[in-house]
């Protein structure tokens, strides 16, 4: 324990990469394998079920520390961090002369936290009292990070993958992909996972998915070479995941390594169809008629174990596959793009020729191809889809010339996608955000100029600072919220509003101040939709402060009828903008 802690101060007192690399390194290179495999978990990410409930532990806390509970919520106001703020109000461990010394990682997860769960809360308390005893306040900080879940220290699973890669002497890609899907925090899954020489056979394994970088300009200013040189397809609004079939099993991968096979079982039934030692790599949409659904039905289906009859008749989904990562059990991944496509095409004629459009299926499934095309509109991408399955091919788009390209794209709100996916054609399929491999060439996002109502303070090192608010519209005489933002704005803007938020408070509400209508933001999003939820009737999609308008005032500020006007006709039928 007191190894890890020390590697998180160092973690947390930096913002350099080579610096955060040299303490992974040191960590990995003299940690025990059982304290280094739950070191792995911890800082990839993997997050397990919350053994103690965060109401009870404020309460136990104050407790401890001889506080009124509503003096331990105002400290984490304050602090910003339930677990820095539970561990300062803690008494000092050395007032009672306590010099024990923490038990390992691996014991701290295996023998105090894990077992919590099964208590009543009485005994979890006396057990907590015990163990605040033995350690010092930084590494209370660290158990009680450890306890409620929410451990972030600024490092990647990429960065953490690297460090241990060339502790090991592995390459990094294949640790990558050996720690995709399951497997325990144990010192002998450890060794398993670092050792050069070991099989793991595990068919349910996906592959550490590829991603893109944002494409700031064009393609011609970022010198992008010929379009001949790229493969383009529309950027697609849902989920990513992996389509397994290997050795009888299916299954199906989020980008965040999380099985939702359970969630989308008709997905699963037509993966069984594909050849044994397939992996496509797609993405899941809600799907009716020849278009997409918006992507609020498609969280209608995310964490149901068992979706029942209606909620599968009324949120159809599909798997748009657009590249296929492993053939005949044959791992394709060092393959060009081109070659891949090629394969997958393939692949998707053969499915959908007898006998296999026919084998063990019910009657087939309409042909999806384009939708009737409303006057001045643009129709959705015509797809390729197997008969009779929740299948389909991602089709390439067509453009000879940038210019041709930059025409497809703005139409893409009218086509119902986000915009378009460049993939070089010789490019490799590498885990993670491998540059010039892949680029999203999304559509501007939308904007309006919205009036700051509401502030609340942040979290972290903001947590002196107001620097969550919320955003009206002009509705007759006054003002109805529309949304909520955080981000945009430099640390220097955020000091300035908040020195404005302090001297223009109307009310207080808890940790929320109300404060005049002074300060105008263009705020960019990526969708509206309707809402019964929200006020003023819309719900906006990924909204953000993309600057400060301190040219304008409130009254020229966006209306509410502005607003609504964004909103596409039937959004029952067109989806999400």
């Amino acid at each position: 324990m007191k190894r890890f802690t020390r590697l998180f101060v160092e973690l947390d007192r930096t913002t350099r990469t080579t610096v955060k690399l040299d303490a992974l390194r040191r960590y990995f290179a003299e940690a025990d394998p059982a304290d280094a495999a739950w070191a792995l978990a911890v800082l990839s990410g993997r997050r397990g079920r919350r053994p103690v409930s965060t109401t009870l532990l404020r309460a136990w806390v104050a407790t401890a520390a001889d506080l009124p509970l509503w003096m331990v919520e105002e400290c984490h106001d304050a602090v910003g961090d339930l677990a820095e703020t539970l561990a300062l109000l803690l008494p000092d461990p050395r007032a009672d002369g306590s010099d024990a010394s923490p038990p390992p990682l691996h014991q701290v997860m295996n023998d105090w936290i894990l077992p919590l769960a099964g208590l009543d809360p009485g005994e979890q308390e006396r057990r907590l009292r015990e163990y605040w005893r033995g350690l010092s306040t930084d590494e209370r900080f660290i158990f009680q990070k450890l306890l409620t879940g929410g451990f972030r220290v600024g490092v990647g699973q990429k960065l953490v993958t690297r460090a241990l890669a060339e502790v090991v002497g592995m390459d990094p890609a294949t640790l990558a992909h050996r720690l995709t899907g399951r497997w325990e925090p144990t010192a002998e899954a450890f060794l398993r996972l670092t050792s050069a020489d070991a099989g793991l056979p595990d068919p349910g394994r996906p592959y550490p998915f590829m991603l893109a970088h944002p494409l700031a300009e064009g393609p011609e200013e970022a010198e992008l070479g010929p379009p001949a040189s790229w493969a383009m397809e529309w950027k697609w609004d849902g989920i990513r995941a992996q389509l397994i079939h290997r050795e009888g099993e299916v299954l199906l991968w989020s980008r965040g390594e999380e099985v939702i096979t359970p969630s989308f079982p008709e997905i699963a039934e037509a993966g069984r169809t594909l050849p044994p030692g397939t992996v496509l790599d797609g993405e899941l949409l809600p799907w009716r008629e020849g278009r997409p659904l918006p992507f609020a039905e498609l969280q209608r289906r995310l964490g149901r174990k068992r979706p029942g009859a209606r909620i599968l008749r009324e949120v159809p989904v599909v798997f748009l596959a657009y590249d296929l990562l492993e053939s005949g059990a044959e791992d394709r991944r060092e393959d060009p793009f081109r070659a891949r496509r090629r394969a997958l095409e393939e692949l998707w004629l053969r499915l959908s020729a007898p006998p296999f459009a026919t084998a063990g299926r019910g009657e087939a499934a309409p042909e999806i191809g384009e939708a009737a095309e409303a006057p001045g509109s643009h129709p959705p991408p015509a797809v390729s889809r197997i008969p009779g399955l929740p299948l389909l091919l991602a089709p390439l788009v067509d453009a000879e010339t940038w210019a041709d390209a930059a025409g497809l794209r703005a139409s893409s709100r009218q086509r119902l996608v986000e915009g378009l996916m460049l993939k070089g054609m010789d490019a490799p399929y590498r885990g993670g955000r491998a540059r010039g491999g892949w680029w999203k060439w999304k559509v501007d996002p939308f904007t309006l100029d919205a009036v700051l109502l509401y502030a609340k303070k942040g979290h972290g090192r903001r947590a002196s600072l107001f620097t969550d608010f919320t955003f009206g519209v002009r509705d007759g005489d006054g003002f109805v919220p529309v949304a909520s933002a955080y981000s945009g704005l430099t640390d220097a803007e955020f000091r300035k509003v908040d020195r404005w938020i302090r001297r223009h408070v109307t009310e207080r509400f808890g940790p929320v101040r109300a404060v005049e209508p002074g300060l105008v933001f263009e705020l960019a999003f990526e969708g509206i939709r309707r809402s019964t939820r929200h006020r003023a009737g819309v719900a906006l999609r990924f909204p953000r402060m993309s600057r400060w308008r301190q040219d304008k005032e409130p009254a020229d500020a966006d209306t509410l009828a502005s607003v609504l006007a964004l909103l596409p006709p039937d959004p029952g039928a067109t989806g999400e903008p």
